[in-house]
């Protein structure tokens, strides 16, 4: 038997890889008459440079984001989704996207783009996909190119 999905969750960063997730999220959203929560999380790793913390970074870059998925959301909407929903958040993408989002929003499935890293990338980054896989709390799906 299948599952029928109630509520997905897709991360997207940007990349190819997230938005070929993003699709296969909506496919399957329409598939099952499914609410759709479009994710953005902002690594907070990428603000340790800074040397002073300028929250007009911080502020431009949440804005960029929002104006990102709300782009994807649009896209949703015209293929024909009703229910959709954004979130930016600041954090660790892992743990936002594998556990705190899926509890936050009662998620039973979480799309998500496989990721191009190397050996030596994953072992010293270590892969957001393979994070999530084994801690979220529910179905895991990743889309692969």
């Amino acid at each position: 038997m299948l599952d029928n999905y109630k509520k997905i969750l897709v991360g997207l960063d940007g990349s190819v890889e997230a938005t070929k997730a993003f699709d296969k999220a909506v496919a399957t959203a329409l598939r099952n008459d499914a609410e759709l929560v479009i994710a953005n999380v902002i690594d907070l790793r990428a603000f340790q440079s800074i040397s002073a913390y300028d929250t007009v970074v911080a502020d431009d870059t949440h804005k960029g984001a929002e104006n990102l998925i709300q782009d994807f959301a649009d896209d949703a909407r015209q293929a024909g989704l009703t229910k959709v929903k954004t979130r930016v958040e600041f954090g660790s993408p892992k743990v936002m996207l594998g556990q705190t989002l899926p509890k936050d929003e009662n998620v039973d499935l979480i799309v998500l783009g496989a990721t191009g890293l190397s050996y030596i990338e994953r072992i010293f980054i270590g892969s957001v996909a393979d994070y999530i896989i084994k801690n979220a709390p529910c179905d895991v799906l990743v889309v692969r190119q």
